[in-house]
């Protein structure tokens, strides 16, 4: 299975492809779409839907993990990164890649198994299952790594559910 983790943003958006094979995961390609802020928000919206269609083809997930945020400090970023969700998942869906989605809460479980780890332990647990040399960074891409693991881990949980 490959699953495309993704760590929404408007300056940058965390990409992340990992591919489990035999219940061992596998980083394949990992980045940021990062976007200026010289660029309106239509223009960085449009870029970041072009960069996902180009990452696509070139990597065919067979599905997709997004982060879903919750917001209640800063209206505006709410909304921004609402716009970029919204791309996003209009690329995905005209790729027509299933999306599941995630709350931090449920990353964290799935990767340490308590709700309340900080970022670092998060990166810890990223770097240790898809044995890596070293932390990915930005945060974006390692939290997208994140996602992409839960993902993994979730599916697993729900076949085994359903036997």
């Amino acid at each position: 299975m490959i699953v495309l983790g993704i760590d929404p943003g408007i300056a940058i958006t965390g990409i992340a492809i990992v591919e489990e094979n035999k219940g061992e995961q596998a980083l394949t390609h990992s980045e940021a779409i990062t976007s200026s802020s010289n660029l309106s928000t239509a223009q960085r919206l449009l870029k970041l839907h072009q960069s996902l269609q180009s990452l696509i083809e070139k990597h065919h997930p067979q599905t997709a993990a997004l982060e879903n945020l919750f917001f209640n400090t800063n209206a505006k970023t709410a909304l921004v990164v609402g716009q970029a969700r919204g791309v996003i998942q209009l690329a995905l869906t005209q790729a027509k890649i299933p999306i599941a989605e995630y709350t931090p809460l449920q990353v964290k479980m799935a990767l340490t198994g308590y709700g309340r780890a900080d970022k670092f332990q998060i990166q810890q647990m990223v770097k240790q299952i898809l044995k890596l040399p070293k932390i990915l960074s930005p945060d974006d891409v390692a939290d997208a790594a994140a996602i992409a693991l839960t993902h993994c881990f979730s599916y697993k949980m729900k076949l085994s559910s359903k036997h």
